[in-house]
């Protein structure tokens, strides 16, 4: 991989799903796997933009409505009801990235699962001359899932990280990662970042 032509992109590590003080975490929801997930794609987010490359954070957003209040879809609402006013709004504390791997060069707001979908993330690859997406977040199911799909759709070559996402079920995870094995490369988050140049 040529790291000016290579991204990372991590999906929906934000404050809402990860921090305590986040919609997540105040409602009781979350899980270990998960948790670990920004101090294991700290070091290759290093090593990447030391060799020049690009990070990208895809961030899960819901638009506040006119009275405040999100607007969410019904199949979202149905599993998460206790989203309410203020959850994953642009700009808020609970929209932002995790601390552990802030600032991105680039954010996008996504409001699916899929990063592509609605947003800015292809002009961005354009412009950047990237042809490489490296991807991890959450869940590995849903928002990771759909975001490989659509790049391999696109003729982007994609690497996921296999411990640098997680679900909130261990099983669904690896099914996950054997179904999207047909279309990805996958490695590690310690193996990608020997591609830069990291060792540990």
């Amino acid at each position: 991989m040529n790291a000016t032509s290579t991204a990372l992109l991590t999906i929906d590590l934000q404050n809402d799903f990860l921090h305590p003080e986040g919609a997540y975490g105040r409602a009781g929801q979350g899980a270990d796997s998960i948790l670990a997930l920004p101090d294991r794609i700290a070091p290759l987010k290093q090593a990447l933009t030391k060799a020049g490359g690009t990070y990208i954070s895809a961030q899960f957003t819901l638009v506040p409505g006119r009275d405040g209040n999100p607007l969410i879809a019904a199949h979202l609402k149905k599993l998460r009801p206790f989203l309410t006013k203020g959850d994953f709004a642009p700009n808020s504390f609970g929209h932002s990235l995790v601390d552990q791997l802030a600032p991105a060069d680039f954010t996008v707001e996504k409001v699916a699962y899929s990063a592509f979908y609605q947003t800015r993330l292809e002009y961005i690859l354009r412009a950047m001359k990237i042809d490489t997406l490296i991807i991890g977040g959450i869940v590995t199911n849903g928002g990771v899932a759909s975001t490989v799909r659509d790049a391999h759709l696109r003729d982007i070559h994609t690497v996921l990280l296999s411990d640098g996402c997680a679900a909130f079920n261990d099983d669904v995870h690896n099914a996950t990662l054997k179904s999207l094995g047909s279309v990805t490369e996958i490695m590690t988050c310690a193996e990608a970042a020997t591609k830069f140049g990291d060792s540990r």
